[in-house]
């Protein structure tokens, strides 16, 4: 039949079944994601998922709480999704997994604002009543909670957003005080004067996780002190011991001299001063350069003889020896002798290998002097200036400005005039910690502070505690007030609390010698750490840490409410006051004791006229190493534990180290079973983040151009056990990998389109493709649930990506699409293919809502806008029979020969020898020696999609040939087949289902 105006060939595209569905190509997930977010809110689906989870086996994650002082980035972004994709894994698996987000409302960030504030305004913070400046800290805290709650919310992360954790509730407060009240009837916490890492700036002492270290150029100088008795050397009299330092400031405040114990020492001689310094010659060649004030020659070396190998003596000999400080001639504080003392820690790295020892301002100089019956003087006051009266320098300049320890500034200037300086110059580099909130240098500094012992014996004092008014009922009640607060059909939506078996510690640490140190680290050796190398970093730490410092010189957080006897200086242990104590906060909150009437709580054994309560406040790392009390303890049972911490790799240092030791101090046991860490969000480049680099990524920016469901996909492809680069580039590739994952949902909803049960194909009576199909959906269900066990959530969405696009995509979806649109509606093969698109859509979609929390919500409402929520559905069943090892091998043989006959088929369709695959015929060579494929040629063809395909044999192999076939092509199918005639017409199938 000719194709002419008066007899034009028939379209058949109203016959072909082409996929319908209103899912749209295009996201625009930013538009679409807050009515999504508002309909949850809405339907109160966290409550759902309770009220569905309940009674089932419980997993908690604790969130660590961010502080409640500015929006939030990229940092917090990374780590909220994580967390909510590990709650939702959890919660698919069928697990109760609650969620209860938190916020560290005290410390110094929120304070420095508040002051930042004051000092815009030309006040002075420390005129301000203290209870007004808490207000206005408490008022600060609670509006970026607000801020930060919403922005966590647009990440799509569930929770109990309604009633959250904060340090700063009264109930909070409260267990704070009674958590800290436990240490002190163990007798764990004691006040020293010890030198402690102290910010000038803020007139704070810090923890080592508010430290960061930058890098510096420091004063260097080299100062000589008279030796004057020398019992086990009498030559050295009249020789001066030099020490180098980078901190001149500490000179005035030198106290003895260190040396090492194992080292030898010379006396260098240039016919003016002896010189006593360490034998090693690195540093021989060192000082004198130093000294010289360039690289030193043969001719300097000369003059002080080192040419002459100058005898040793050991450091031994040093023992009883006695110096002079350079400034004797003040009388008082700088007449005393200087003794010389054998210090372990001397090394020959640097320096001269002898060590100026101030125990002011150094830990190894407290503990060697302390040892020797030699105390702190106070010098330097907070404001890191020396006090008034002291000596010379009484109310000159900071200690940590640069001119104050200059070659001209007031230290170096007097020690020259006093001939004791050797060298100085302004040129040395190092690293040196730095306040991470104000960014100025900190120091060592000897104040009286309140530590936590981590040496003392306690295990047994511990296990008293159960017997206190501070324990089990009595010591929860605080926390459980916000729990009960709720009211009982708030509480009724959510899991009643299971039992929980009480960890154990390990055999023998269970008697008084077991030391917190001790407990510490035998609950690191119990708990799981993902990636594991984290357990050697928080071991390490802990195992070198001091006593903890607990208390702060600061107004907003939680008093140190303890009373100390005026007379004696030892603290009250009266568990009846302690017990009126925390009652107090309950009822007031942490400011009830800046106000309180002490007498009250002291009751009438006691007269508040002999006791001080003490007005420091505690380290905010004790606040939120009490959060398992008032959160997890308080809603989920007294010894429950969490499940799992999960932070950025910093909190060995930080949260996880402070939980830990708080847990141990007053359980015996760590508050959780397993630690998480990751990685940091870097730039696309990989350097950190920063405003003044203008590289930051900010979520905020993200998220209203592209959509949360882009930033948590980047998240979960990560390999966030690392350091992870996030820019433009990389948001463009995961971009495209979210628009492939799209594409094979509106595939499905389009293919499925009016499937009915009817339609239902048993597995058994499928084709082998099919059962093929499923085979792979045990293998990807086998491996996502080895992936959420391991928490490598990259290799989850590695695997899902892969298997969308590889195995349906580009394979399945390909070979079978042929089928979908031209058999007819009854015929076996597509509805096996649409059963199986069924059981893919359902398992799917489960398996995407973890991550693309928002999308999936999407698929799964196009499909069944009337069954509720997608995240209230549980791990789908996967059918362990359809794993079939044989038939995988089998095609797996057949998806290596499509391979090559693909791979030939390309070059001539850019050649325009052919149109597509379907007007190819191929040959495939295979050898003698390999087994021949167990197909049909008309699935051989359909696998291929090819017009027609043989099989021959050839030396090597397997190749393909590939030549444009001669047949016709069907005017529907537009397959080219033998029975074809040339005008086009329709194929046997299609006039059968056309007919139909």
């Amino acid at each position: 039949m000719s194709d002419t105006p008066e007899n034009p060939k028939r379209d058949y595209r109203d016959t072909v079944f082409l996929p319908k569905t209103d899912f749209p190509m295009k996201a625009g997930l930013a538009a679409k994601e807050p009515a999504i977010l508002a309909k949850w809110l809405g339907d109160d689906l966290y409550a759902q998922l309770r009220e569905k989870r309940a009674g089932r086996e419980r997993f908690i994650l604790h969130d660590g709480p961010p502080y409640a002082n500015g929006d939030i980035h990229m940092g917090h972004a990374m780590n909220k999704v994580l967390k909510d994709i590990v709650v939702r894994t959890q919660s698919l698996l069928g697990k109760d997994a609650p969620y209860v987000p938190g916020w560290d409302c005290h410390g110094l960030p929120i304070e420095w604002k508040v002051e930042e504030a004051y000092r815009a305004k030309k006040l002075n913070k420390d005129e301000v009543p203290v209870d007004q400046f808490r207000a206005e800290c408490r008022a600060y805290a609670a509006k970026w909670v607000a801020v930060q709650r919403e922005q966590f919310e647009r990440l799509g992360v569930m929770g109990e957003w309604d009633n959250p954790y904060l340090t700063m509730n009264y109930t909070s407060e409260a267990v704070i005080a009674g958590e800290l009240l436990k240490f002190a009837e163990t007798g764990q916490l004691y006040r020293g004067a010890k030198p402690v890492m102290w910010s000038p700036v803020e007139k704070t002492a810090l923890a080592e996780a508010e430290v960061e270290y930058e890098d510096i150029v420091s004063t260097q100088i080299d100062v000589a002190f008279e030796i004057v008795e020398a019992p086990n050397a009498p030559e050295l009299v009249g020789a001066f011991a030099v020490i180098w330092t980078t901190t001149p400031w500490t000179i005035p405040v030198n106290q003895a001299l260190a040396y090492g114990p194992d080292m030898n020492y010379v006396v260098l001689d240039n016919l003016k001063q002896r010189y006593l310094v360490a034998a090693e010659p690195a540093l021989l060649r060192q000082f004198v350069s130093r000294i010289v004030g360039r690289e030193a020659d043969q001719d300097d070396y000369l003059k002080f003889g080192l040419l002459d190998q100058p005898e040793t003596l050991p450091g031994t000999d040093l023992a009883g020896a006695i110096v002079r400080h350079p400034m004797h001639k003040l009388g008082g504080f700088f007449a005393k002798p200087r003794p010389m003392l054998a210090g372990d820690f001397v090394t020959t790295d640097a320096g001269t290998g002898l060590v100026h020892m101030a125990p002011d301002h150094g830990e190894d100089d407290f503990l060697l002097c302390k040892a020797h019956g030699i105390e702190p003087v106070f010098a330097v006051e907070g404001d890191g200036k020396y006090r008034a009266d002291w000596a010379w320098l009484g109310g000159q300049g900071s200690v940590i400005n640069p001119k104050f320890n200059a070659p001209d500034g007031p230290i170096c200037s007097d020690l020259r005039e006093a001939g004791a300086l050797l060298a100085a110059s302004a040129d040395y580099s190092h690293s040196y910690p730095h306040s991470w909130r104000s960014k100025a240098k900190v120091i060592f500094r000897a104040t009286p502070q309140w530590f936590i012992a981590m040496d003392k014996g306690i295990a047994g004092e511990i296990d008293s505690l159960n017997s206190s008014p501070l324990a089990g009922e009595e010591g929860a009640r605080a926390a459980s007030a916000a729990w009960e607060g709720e009211g009982a059909e708030a509480r009724a939506s959510r899991s009643t609390p299971l039992p929980n078996p009480s960890p154990t510690r390990g055999e023998g640490l269970s008697d008084n010698g077991a030391t917190l140190r001790e407990l510490a680290l035998d609950a690191i050796g119990r708990t799981r750490f993902v990636p594991e190398k984290g357990r050697n970093r928080i071991h390490a730490m802990v195992e070198g840490r001091p006593d903890w410092v607990i208390s702060r010189q600061r107004a907003w957080g939680v008093p140190i409410a303890l009373y100390v006897d005026k007379a004696s200086g030892e603290y009250l242990r009266d568990a009846a006051v302690n017990a009126r104590i925390v009652a107090a906060f309950e009822a007031g909150g942490a400011d009830a004791w800046f106000g309180a009437d002490h007498q009250a709580l002291l009751g009438s054994d006691y007269d508040a006229a002999n006791y001080e309560p003490q007005r420091d406040i505690l380290d905010v790392w004790f606040d939120s190493g009490c959060t398992h009390a008032f959160t997890i303890e308080a809603r989920y049972g007294e010894g429950t534990r969490a499940d799992l911490y999960l932070e950025g790799s910093d909190q060995h240092r930080g949260w996880f180290q402070s939980s830990l030791l708080e847990s141990c101090g007053t359980r015996g046991v760590a508050p959780y079973k397993a630690v998480l860490t990751h990685g940091f969000a870097l730039d696309g480049q990989g350097r950190k983040m920063s405003k003044s680099q203008g590289n930051v990524v900010d979520p905020l920016k993200i998220i209203p151009e592209s959509g949360a469901d882009i930033l948590r996909l980047w998240v979960a492809s990560t390999d966030y056990f690392e350091d992870v680069r996030i820019g433009k580039e990389i948001l463009a590739g995961t971009s495209d990998a979210y628009r492939k994952l799209r594409n094979s949902f509106r595939y499905l909803l389009g293919a499925l389109d009016g499937f009915s049960e009817d339609e239902r194909v048993e597995a058994a009576d499928m084709p082998d493709l099919e059962r093929y199909v499923l085979h792979l959906l045990t293998v990807l269900d086998t491996e996502l649930k080895s992936a959420t066990e391991a928490f490598e959530f990259n290799r989850y969405a590695r695997a899902l990506t892969d298997f969308c696009n590889n195995d349906l995509s580009a394979f399945f979806f390909d070979i079978r699409k042929d089928s979908l649109y031209c058999d007819a509606p009854t015929d076996p093969k597509r509805r096996a293919y649409r059963t199986v698109l069924d059981t893919l859509f359902h398992a799917l979609v489960r398996y995407a809502a973890p991550i693309l929390c928002f999308t999936a919500e999407e698929v799964w409402g196009t499909r069944f806008p009337d069954a509720g929520s997608v995240h209230l559905l549980e791990w789908p069943e996967v059918d362990p029979t359809w794993a079939d090892t044989r038939l995988a091998e089998q095609w797996a043989e057949l998806r290596v020969l499509r391979q090559i006959v693909s791979a030939e088929i390309e070059p001539k369709r850019r050649d325009k020898e052919i149109g597509s695959s379907l007007e190819a015929k191929v040959a495939i060579g295979l050898p003698d020696d390999r087994d021949r494929p167990n197909v049909t040629h008309d699935e051989l063809t359909e696998l291929l999609i090819v017009s027609d395909a043989v099989i021959e044999t050839t030396a090597h192999g397997p190749v393909a040939v590939v030549h444009r076939s001669d047949y016709h092509k069907c005017g529907r199918c537009w397959r080219l087949l033998p029975e074809v005639n040339e005008d086009g017409d329709l194929c046997g199938r299609c006039t059968e289902v056309v007919g139909e």
